[in-house]
């Protein structure tokens, strides 16, 4: 960190400009993905008030897996995710936070054929979308990984544009620029919101009218715009995952007939699943990984790397994802002056540096992102949740 302990990432193609001047913005939830957007409008000169009901980082984000690749079929996934590591790439440094290149591997075991066909078929949609992707069978994956199990494997993919970072770091950091680009951090401040004008309303009841509002808060954005007359097609769904020690370099790993991943983490690894597939409650939902979580979740992790079979669990906790009908998220305006950014199914925060990149734009007078349309739903539509880290059958 330099002298005054803010990040030093307003240079080169981050550099100041005044296109917000004159405008008036609050941005309502501290997270990867308002920290970005709140950091971007305040260097384009936007008057920008960041907003948090706790502290930085302190629900999703602080607990995501800062899994972040680029490996989707879908061509605008792709783009968005690919934009998004390379400003990972760019911001981070030894003063802002860590971003560790490691490649991601995807797999089907030998019997799950629907998989493995996904799987194929991903790998096919990905090269021609120019992303870096191959696929492997089971004696070329342990030649190239020889920590992973390949006996069972039917096929994997691997994609090279991918790396992890630390979630709580990378927002503190955005959250830390925001403020040295001139914004105003506003934490342990539930703030309401509401339309025609769109302002915010301070827990003592204090009104500021603002030329717009982001609501990026997580799993509690559907209660905030519920609470201006929006209904948005979201439902929270409660996630967990696990630390522990143990001697893992590379890859990243989707195990999908197993139902978990896992990446190296500082203190060993981080796996995750978990996933309930029912609506959770963002306000009473219970943050403790389940009793029987950890142990399940580390004998399938020692199935496919047999060099971690001893490691010891450092913690495990449950969070929250949020997932849509289409299980595609609601990013953009809802109505006059008033925009919304949730429904990630898992994958916000390895978008986040896009995303929010892209809501500044779309604030400052740009383009949206018309397929991410948060209107494109009645907002009481009837639909299950669906798991966000899984194999795309579209």
């Amino acid at each position: 960190m330099s002298g005054t302990d803010e990040p030093e990432l307003a240079v080169g193609a981050d550099a100041f400009t005044d296109r917000g001047a004159g405008l008036e913005v609050a941005v309502v939830g501290a997270g990867a993905v308002g920290a970005t957007a709140a950091y971007d409008l305040a260097r384009e000169g936007a008057d920008v008030t960041l907003y948090d009901r706790g502290t930085v980082a302190n629900d999703a984000s602080g607990r995501a897996a800062g899994i972040c690749y680029d490996a989707f079929a879908d061509g605008l996934d792709a783009e968005i995710a690919g934009d998004a590591i390379e400003r990972f790439r760019a911001l981070s440094g030894d003063e802002t936070f860590p971003f560790v290149e490691c490649p991601y591997v995807w797999l089907a075991r030998d019997g799950d054929a629907d998989r493995a066909d996904d799987i194929r078929e991903q790998v096919r949609r990905m090269q021609d979308n120019e992303i870096v992707a191959f696929e492997m069978d089971a004696d070329a994956l342990a030649d190239r990984f020889p920590a992973l199990r390949t006996d069972d494997i039917a096929v994997a993919g691997i994609a090279g544009g991918a790396g992890y970072t630390d979630p709580a770091a990378y927002t503190a950091c955005l959250a830390a620029a925001a403020t040295g680009s001139g914004a105003t951090l506003e934490t342990e401040t539930p703030v309401e919101v509401r339309t025609d004008p769109a302002r915010v309303v301070h827990p003592d009841g204090e009104v500021r009218e603002v030329d717009a509002v982001l609501v990026a808060a997580g799993a509690h954005t559907k209660a905030l715009l519920a609470d201006a007359g929006i209904s948005l097609a979201m439902k929270p769904y409660r996630v967990q995952a696990l630390v522990a020690d143990g001697d893992l370099a590379e890859p990243m790993c989707y195990d999908a007939s197993g139902d978990f991943y896992l990446r190296p983490h500082a203190d060993g690894f981080l796996a995750g699943d978990g996933t309930e597939e029912r609506e959770a409650d963002p306000d009473a939902y219970d943050r403790d990984a389940d009793p029987t979580f950890a142990d399940d979740l580390l004998e399938r992790v020692a199935h496919r790397v047999p060099g971690v079979a001893e490691g010891t669990l450092e913690r495990a906790w449950a969070g929250l994802c949020t997932a849509t009908p289409d299980r595609d998220p609601l990013v953009g305006r809802v109505d006059e002056g008033l925009y919304v950014a949730t429904g990630f199914q898992g994958h916000g925060f390895m978008r986040a540096p896009a995303i929010g990149e892209r809501l500044a734009e779309e604030i400052l007078g740009g383009a949206g992102i018309d397929a991410f349309d948060p209107m494109r739903f009645d907002g009481d539509e009837a639909f299950d949740v669906v798991e966000g880290m899984a194999l795309d059958r579209d």
